[in-house]
């Protein structure tokens, strides 16, 4: 979407990715009142299980191939495992953060 003001313009994302990430933020703050304390924990892990990183990489006659796995998933993942102060709010959002991740993955591989 575009909206002109003159010689300025606005552009927003597609309004399917609007509303993914409205519907995204009102989950996050849900999750984030079942905690005590420390609510804005659930958007960190939530942001650091969306990182996706490439962890092998070869030239071809076709171009560059990259293999990406979701590297801030798996860190989270792991910590939470270990962790004694597990909420499920925590592991709800790394997993909310792992569907956005594999999002990414999808778009470097096919897009």
């Amino acid at each position: 979407m575009e909206f002109k003001f003159g010689n300025a313009a606005i552009l927003l994302p597609p309004v399917h990715i609007m509303i993914i990430t409205i519907i995204i933020i009102f989950i996050l703050v849900r999750w984030s009142k079942q905690l005590e304390t420390r609510r804005f924990t659930v958007f960190f892990y939530f942001l650091i299980s969306t990182f996706i990183t490439p962890i092998y990489s070869q030239s071809t006659s076709e171009g560059v191939f990259q293999l990406w796995i979701p590297l801030g998933f798996i860190v989270v993942f792991l910590y939470l495992i270990r962790s004694e102060r597990n909420h499920p709010s925590k592991m709800k959002a790394s997993i909310l953060g792992f569907s956005i991740a594999i999002y990414q993955l999808i778009l470097q591989y096919i897009g």
